[in-house]
């Protein structure tokens, strides 16, 4: 575990109306850590990214309304029309929400088979 990504997770704390964003990237952390083979992390770009064996695995970004996680290396996982944000098959976006309810395991399944 990366102390950069800590710092970057715990920050969240000092911007007006978006703790809630702490606990979801917490959880997105903790789901990459468990899904990820040869799992590590690291600061780039200014957004923590989660890396297998060195390589680019998922990334996790924010702002003002939302957290963002990104999936690499996704062009063969499926999921339901409207789980992901349009965008490349190769990397498959999930859209967070404040109020918007996710199935981590769900996720996690889909990261596994990516990283696999």
């Amino acid at each position: 575990m990366s102390q950069d990504v800590t710092d970057f997770i715990n920050k969240l704390n000092d911007k007006p109306n978006q703790e809630w964003q702490v606990e979801i990237s917490e959880k997105l952390r903790k789901l990459a850590q468990e899904n990820i083979p040869d799992f590590s992390e690291r600061i780039q770009y200014g957004k923590p990214h989660f890396l297998k064996a060195g390589k680019y695995a998922a990334v996790l970004g924010t702002a003002k309304g939302w957290v963002t996680f990104t999936i690499f290396n996704a062009q063969d996982i499926e999921a339901p029309t409207g789980f992901f944000e349009d965008g490349p098959p190769e990397r498959k976006t999930v859209k967070i929400l404040k109020d918007k309810s996710v199935d981590y395991d769900f996720l996690g399944k889909l990261l596994k088979k990516a990283a696999g």
